[in-house]
């Protein structure tokens, strides 16, 4: 019987920045390359196509509407389900793998409706729960659900939102999001990069991700006020871009801040994983805002391949990424001043977080490396 072919429908895909585009394109560059295509969204620069073996395509998939009340919307789903059904007839696709329900999901759901493919979709938590907020949106997510072969949650947290929601018709299983171990390592420090980026001898306290609201960033800049007074030589750096960058820049204007606050959002892929290695502590302040929520925490898991003690809000799935008071803390991030007492007393401790840091390189190295997580994978789509 000859393999079967599947088409990876995503929009989130690098070069676009995001936990869940990384993962896609590390989970799918290890699968045979012959079996494993690759459709995602148009960017400006798509020379990072020729880094991984596997065909990727890119087409419109970008829009501001993804209901179908809407007629952008409609002229999106039917535009976008033509393109996907000619390039399932073109490489004789028999499965699509969604990056998410809607709209990925829905996509390939009316696809399904004229074709013989089989669909599987990938469950984030804050994607559905978002969804469920609108009647439309529901509906939809339903339908792509209870057609879906396999709902694959990228945590425990995003599985029961599914069941919580009724969107589990029996076929949900979870499939974390992995780490490269032998790329995501400790490094002594360094000197020179540190000079590079402006750290110098600070005591610096990073965030990777999208500047958006449920990451917390604005409670960070909050709680940098009683840092300051007790570590004066800290300093806060955030990598990633997003919608609240400007809101950002007023509260540090507003608290003083300038000069303890510092963006990075265009940097190299090896430069954030030195920014890892060299930061002294590492903390996503994510907390829930209306439905939207962290559903895993990937960046959590990578910090800990460095070493780095880790801190996360007690919000979504973020506590399944590590040993909770071993290798990090889950905290209410909501409460600037719990996260101020938290980094405080990690700064001042340094045997601590060397000593937490490498139960978290030792936890993540047999928990989440690509190995196991690419077999288990492998075991989930031959199904």
């Amino acid at each position: 019987m000859p393999a079967k072919r599947v088409l990876v429908l995503t929009e989130n895909f690098p070069p676009k920045s995001g936990g869940s585009g990384r993962w896609f394109w590390e989970l799918y560059s290890r699968l045979p390359k012959e079996q494993f295509i690759v459709v995602t969204d148009e960017v400006a620069d798509s020379s990072v196509d020729n880094e991984i073996e596997n065909t990727v395509i890119r087409i419109p998939l970008s829009s501001s509407e993804w209901g179908f009340k809407s007629v952008i919307g409609l002229k999106f789903y039917w535009r976008s389900a033509r393109a996907i059904k000619k390039l399932v007839k073109q490489y004789d696709i028999t499965e699509i793998h969604c990056g998410r329900v809607i709209h990925e999901g829905v996509i390939a759901w009316l696809v399904s409706l004229t074709t013989k493919v089989s669909v599987s979709c990938f469950i984030h938590g804050e994607d559905i729960e978002t969804a469920a907020t609108s009647r439309e949106h529901h509906l939809m997510v339903n339908k792509v659900c209870a057609k879906s072969k396999h709902l694959i949650c990228n945590s425990l947290n995003s599985q029961n939102i599914a069941r919580r929601l009724g969107f589990d018709y029996q076929n949900t299983l979870i499939l974390h999001p992995g780490a490269d171990c032998s790329r995501f390592v400790p490094a002594a420090c360094d000197k020179a990069f540190r000079q590079k980026m402006g750290w110098h001898e600070r005591k610096v306290i990073l965030t990777v991700g999208r500047l958006q609201a449920r990451k917390g960033h604005d409670k960070m800049i909050e709680a940098m006020q009683s840092i300051l007074k007790q570590e004066p030589n800290a300093l806060y750096c955030m990598v990633g871009s997003g919608s609240t960058k400007p809101y950002l820049e007023e509260l540090i204007d507003q608290y003083g801040l300038t000069e303890s606050v510092v963006f990075l959002d265009e940097i190299s892929d090896q430069e954030m994983i030195q920014c890892y290695q060299q930061c002294d502590l590492f903390i996503l302040p994510n907390r829930t805002i209306d439905n939207d929520i962290e559903g895993f925490g990937m960046v959590l898991v990578e910090a800990q391949a460095c070493a780095k003690v880790v801190i996360a809000g007690d919000s979504g799935g973020t506590k399944e990424t590590m040993l909770p008071n071993e290798t990090g803390f889950v905290i209410d991030c909501t409460d600037a001043e719990i996260i101020a007492s938290t980094i405080i007393e990690l700064l001042g401790n340094s045997d601590k977080r060397e000593r937490m840091g490498s139960k978290g390189r030792e936890f993540v190295s047999s928990t989440f490396d690509w190995l196991p997580h690419v077999e288990k994978a492998k075991e989930i789509f031959s199904q």
